[in-house]
């Protein structure tokens, strides 16, 4: 497990893909490292995509290809500025989350009449629900792709791994749960906002929908150059040189403006439910490894 590995092992720049390399050689991480790069990196883009559609529910008229490039925009910013600027920021994102949670879980909870327990998928079918929703569960590796600037990974990734996983956990079956027994099943197919609409305060949610986006976005903008830069210090990937470099202040610069300039293509040519899929695959190739 990772635990047990990251444990025994001095681990690196680069997450999940130092983990592997020092574990099973640098071939094995080259191929973990690099689907694992376009996966991280690609997730960045959904999750713009994502927090544009949410400030669209609250702002209809605002074009959404600007509000697109104008997220990535001050996400870089803060992502240049520094780390421990935008581990801030993340602080402040968790409280509105968590006031999002709150406002949804003391809605009016009046039962449904009738409770499927097994429903048919109308709408799509399982493996295409199964590949646009399996990004929203990767972000449990936010923490170890940050490998390279914690200050005692053996301790940091098992437990900040482990609390991830759990917590987030616990908030996706309430969630289902409480969906599932007072929200009726046409308006959960039907209604992208339903969650907006039934919570006792529908703009604490739409704020958390946004917070969540942001902070997911910024993860992966994070992570992503990080497993860029260690896959360039082992020479893994062309112009190694330019992507290994680091400013005084650690930071991989470099790989950071490049991952940049990749996120904006994926939003420009891009879809919310192609992009999800494209991930998918890239994951699971990751995983599957």
């Amino acid at each position: 497990s990772m635990a047990s590995i990251t444990t025994n092992i001095k681990i690196g720049a680069g997450g999940a893909y130092s983990i592997i390399s020092k574990s099973l050689g640098l071939e094995a991480g080259g191929s973990v490292g690099i689907p694992f790069y376009v996966s991280q990196t690609l997730s960045a883009a959904l999750y713009i995509i994502g927090f544009t559609e949410g400030w669209l529910g609250i702002f209809p008229d605002h074009p959404p290809l600007l509000v697109s490039l104008l997220t990535w925009a001050v996400l870089m910013v803060i992502s240049v500025v520094s780390t421990q600027f935008a581990i801030r920021i993340q602080y402040v994102i968790m409280v509105l989350i968590g006031l999002s949670l709150v406002s949804f879980f003391s809605m009016d909870k009046q039962p449904v009449v009738e409770l499927p327990l097994l429903g048919g998928f109308e709408d799509a079918g399982f493996w295409q629900v199964f590949a646009i929703f399996f990004p929203a569960v990767t972000g449990i590796m936010a923490g170890a792709n940050m490998s390279g600037d914690l200050k005692d990974p053996r301790k940091s990734i098992p437990g900040g791994t482990l609390w991830a996983i759990g917590i987030t956990f616990v908030i996706y079956i309430a969630l289902a749960v409480v969906m599932g027994l007072y929200i009726d099943s046409i308006d959960l197919r039907s209604n992208q906002m339903v969650m907006v609409d039934r919570a006792s305060y529908g703009f604490l949610v739409l704020i958390g929908i946004l917070a969540a986006t942001f902070s997911s976005a910024l993860g992966s903008i994070l992570g992503s150059p990080r497993i860029l830069q260690a896959l360039a210090e082992h020479g893994t990937v062309p112009m190694s040189e330019t992507f290994a470099r680091r400013t005084k202040t650690n930071e991989p610069r470099n790989a950071m403006i490049f991952t940049g300039i990749v996120i904006v293509f994926a939003i420009v040519l891009g879809n919310l439910d192609v992009l999800a899929t494209l991930i998918t695959m890239f994951f699971l190739i990751t995983y599957g490894m």
